[in-house]
């Protein structure tokens, strides 16, 4: 139909020119107005189900009063600004798919909602072939062969994705990694046996050098643990042939051992988590993986070895009382705090730099007492089964000596003793904490964008557009002849035609922290200075931190309580902590099939107090965990 291929051909290319479908999803900014935005992936049937969705938005009376056509062109107040100008041939499109869908006929309307019936279920969804991450690497290394070196640490640094390192389309691997896997199978090979069998593992001992029978029960008992399932019979018998030649080769055990140890380290079965579902067994053995680099962040422990070989982890039952028993474990707290580290970006606050004349108290030791600071607040949150909520509103927080000093606080009792926040100082949970400050700041000043842009895409799941190509970001220079408040400076992104309709969403958000500079000190002015080192000069200028969060009626605050309180209460905020977590347990973006089992997970943490591990068994246990 003609007036159908005009939404397609030309009305929906025009709505993602103008970039609505970066507000209007489930991770948009205005993600709670109703028009989701179908995956850039979409059918034409999809497209088309999502054109006729509009029809909500359509004023019969009155065409030209439609949401539909007030909002993007901002004569109505739109959180995105203008995004198709008044007059233009895109409005002009626009207007006649609104002047089509106000006059439907019934025969269309069934025709449609038909359609949109069909749309919601057609979303696949994507394949999960999960690479270990570097850490998963170590850790598995470690138990597996008691090896302590770390040696993914060597390895090319991972990207992050969604503020993850494990999502899947970072998940290839470059020639660079497969050298580097290659060479750290050898390294680790060789140190296994170096001086015998020092990390027993041999369950039987060889009487020769190609004794045949301890072959095969190293083969196999390793091969299990390496590959977290029983190997095969032609790997078995594969292996099996390339120890005994190796070892008749060099006429020792040894030999042949660590040319299979090397060879297995390189197979996908070692370094990706392949799904198996053929019977109850393999399914066990898949789930202890899932578990166990979920919850523990290595392999499988010989518990977990057993009960799959017993076709014993399949049921909910069954899952539930396993993820219980490995929450129980310190490698859970291990884990969980690299799901941390992950979404509060631990690296850009480690790998900090910060200008040596005005910080020079800040180093590598300081950067990783700010970082403890925060585990230390989501340890006591988690482990002891508190409102998760209150990551955002603690008027508390532990304290190391070196922090103290900067917060302005005595020194605590003992390190990171739980330190109560003074009133007068503004600090909030996680808001107050040096790690987010530090991570979301310049080396040599504050970036309210950044603070802003991190609490929309960390703590309320939000994208914001990159800034366009060419713009230029850079802030007026800060003069002693002209000083200036960031707040003045950023008035070239708000009067900005280019910069606006993104920057409104954010600088708004991170002006509210400007008290706080740059690895998180309490200034209640902002302090400027000029001149050499040796004949420096300081300029105090008064600070305005109104802030607020454009899209969320009534979120003015001025201070980082104020927001965390407001972050706390906000169902966005609450979702967000869910989406964040079922982002890293598998390891990609949620998609709207996902959304049952979001829901099911969110309602299980809200009517626990927000109890974090009741999160956590909720997504070990739901059905697409188990799938």
């Amino acid at each position: 139909m003609v007036d159908e291929e005009l939404f397609v051909a030309h009305v929906y290319p025009a709505l993602r020119a103008a970039q609505c479908d970066l507000c209007h999803n489930d991770n948009g900014v205005a993600s709670a107005y109703g028009i989701e935005f179908p995956s850039r992936a979409a059918s034409r049937e999809q497209i088309l189900a999502f054109g006729y969705r509009l029809q909500s938005y359509i004023d019969t009376r009155d065409v030209s009063q439609s949401l539909l056509i007030r909002k993007p062109t901002n004569r109505e107040e739109h959180t995105g600004g203008l995004r198709i100008a008044i007059g233009s041939e895109q409005e002009r499109l626009l207007l006649d798919w609104a002047n089509y869908l106000a006059r439907l006929s019934p025969e269309e309307e069934r025709r449609a909602e038909e359609l949109i019936e069909r749309a919601s279920q057609w979303e696949l969804q994507p394949l999960s072939i999960r690479r270990l991450t570097h850490s998963q690497y170590n850790n598995t290394v470690r138990d597996l062969l008691g090896d302590q070196s770390q040696p993914a640490n060597r390895f090319p640094k991972e990207d992050f994705i969604r503020g993850f390192k494990n999502q899947l389309e970072a998940q290839g691997i470059s020639p660079l990694q497969a050298e580097s896997y290659s060479e750290a199978a050898e390294r680790l090979a060789k140190s296994a046996f170096r001086g015998g069998d020092p990390r027993q593992l041999l369950s039987i001992q060889p009487k020769t050098p190609t004794d045949s029978e301890a072959a095969k029960a190293f083969i196999e008992r390793f091969g299990m643990r390496a590959y977290r399932r029983p190997l095969l019979d032609a790997e078995k018998e594969k292996y099996h042939s390339m120890l005994l030649r190796a070892a008749a080769r060099d006429d020792h055990f040894f030999a042949g051992a660590t040319t299979v140890v090397e060879a297995m380290l390189q197979s996908p079965y070692f370094l990706f988590q392949l799904d198996r579902h053929a019977d109850a067994v393999q399914r066990s053995f898949t789930m202890a993986s899932r578990l166990s680099y979920l919850l523990w962040d290595t392999m499988p422990d010989d518990e977990m070895l057993h009960l799959a070989r017993q076709g014993e982890l399949t049921s909910r039952e069954q899952i539930a009382a396993q993820a219980k028993r490995m929450l129980e474990s310190p490698l859970a707290v291990q884990a969980l705090d690299e799901f941390l580290g992950q979404w509060l970006r631990f690296d850009s606050v480690l790998g900090a730099t910060r200008d040596r004349r005005r910080f020079r108290e800040f180093n590598l030791e300081m950067a990783t007492a700010m970082t403890e600071e925060t585990k230390t607040l989501f340890r006591h949150l988690v482990w002891n089964d508190q409102n998760f909520m209150e990551f955002f509103t603690a008027n508390y927080t532990f304290l190391s000596s070196n922090l103290a000093a900067v917060y302005g606080l005595p020194n605590p009792d003992q390190e990171f003793a739980r330190v109560e926040y003074p009133e007068e100082l503004g600090r909030s949970g996680v808001l107050g904490h040096a790690s987010f400050l530090v991570a979301t700041s310049k080396p040599a000043e504050t970036s309210p964008t950044s603070r802003g842009l991190f609490i929309r895409n960390q703590f309320l799941a939000q994208e914001i557009a990159p800034p366009p190509p060419g713009v230029n970001t850079v802030l007026p220079e800060l003069t002693e002849d002209k000083p200036m408040t960031n707040r003045e400076r950023l008035e070239i992104h708000l009067n900005s035609d280019a910069c606006s309709n993104c920057h409104r969403l954010i600088d708004p958000i991170g002006l509210g922290f400007e008290q706080y500079d740059a690895i998180g000190r309490y200034h209640p002015k902002m302090q400027l200075r000029f001149g050499s080192k040796e004949n420096s000069k300081l300029q105090e200028l008064p600070v305005d931190t109104r802030a607020h969060i454009q899209g969320i009626p009534d979120s003015e605050f001025s201070r980082p309580k104020e927001l965390g309180k407001l972050l706390a209460s906000n169902e966005t905020c609450q979702r967000c902590i869910v989406k964040q977590y079922f982002r890293y347990a598998f390891g990609r973006e949620e998609t709207a099939s996902d959304q049952p089992m979001i829901e099911e997970a969110f309602l299980r943490f809200r009517d626990s107090g927000f109890r974090f591990r009741e999160l956590i068994l909720a997504v070990v246990t739901s059905e697409l965990f188990m799938q």
